[in-house]
């Protein structure tokens, strides 16, 4: 009798490694969704803070060349994208007689919230509800700019976005 010395080859995968991968995969997509929906969030929440932050900046630079006056609520985006005089007229072009500004290219939108994408201004402070319409709170005797949010409308970390 002659026994053959043939081995068999075995390829590719059993079923019980397949179902290993499948549930290692499913355990790192179940830490990994929770913590990249967080991180748009904390983007969003960062992105009012920055658009905050240059608002103010230029408001307060606007008043610095204006003698510290701040400009009324139908006049800020103008005040803040054109070109502007002592007595706080506006034009598109530069020259001798508007030297001042821009001080932005584009008023920024407000990025959250019911307002979203709007970056219209309103005097109406917000509170438990927001000026529909308006992305920006603008005070033009102090000119404090906040988000138009209602009061209901928080961050991650449960503070209200026209508190910042």
């Amino acid at each position: 009798m002659q026994w053959s010395n043939r081995t068999t080859r075995r390829s590719g995968f059993s079923l019980i490694e397949l179902v290993i991968v499948v549930v290692i995969i499913a355990i790192i997509g179940a830490i990994a969704i929770p913590r990249l929906s967080r991180g748009s969030a904390g983007a969003a929440d960062s992105a009012v803070v920055g658009n905050l932050r240059v608002l103010r900046s230029a408001i307060d630079l606007y008043a610095t060349e204006h003698g510290g006056t701040y400009p009324s609520v139908t006049d800020i985006p103008s005040a803040l994208t054109q070109y502007s005089n002592d007595a706080g007229s506006f034009s598109t072009s530069k020259s001798t007689s508007y030297p001042y500004g821009p001080y932005l290219l584009v008023v920024p939108p407000l990025p959250v919230g019911a307002n979203k994408s709007t970056n219209a201004f309103t005097a109406t402070a917000p509170g438990a509800t927001a000026a529909a319409g308006s992305g920006w709170y603008y005070d033009a005797t102090t000119g404090t700019v906040k988000a138009n949010c209602s009061d209901t409308e928080k961050d991650g970390k449960g503070v209200a976005y026209n508190t910042y």
